[in-house]
């Protein structure tokens, strides 16, 4: 659906949807990682905050999934 709506929108309203997601993907990024700070140990939410950061780059979301699942297993 989003893909289908991405193609409707004129080129020129691109760069204010473009500018309107990058908006609300930091603003959620942003809550996240204080979620994570809140949530872990200092240096856990460190490392859960580089992957975090790495999953982005790489377009993997396994770097962070792996991490939070390793913690889960050993919390319960």
């Amino acid at each position: 659906i989003i893909d289908e709506l991405d193609s409707i929108v004129p080129a020129k309203n691109k760069h204010t949807v473009i500018e309107s997601r990058a908006a609300h993907l930091i603003s959620s990024a942003t809550n996240l990682i204080n979620l994570i700070k809140e949530s872990y140990e200092p240096d856990v939410a460190d490392d859960l905050i580089k992957r975090l950061h790495r999953s982005i780059i790489s377009s993997d979301q396994m770097k962070f999934m792996r991490k939070i699942k390793e913690i889960r297993k050993t919390k319960w």
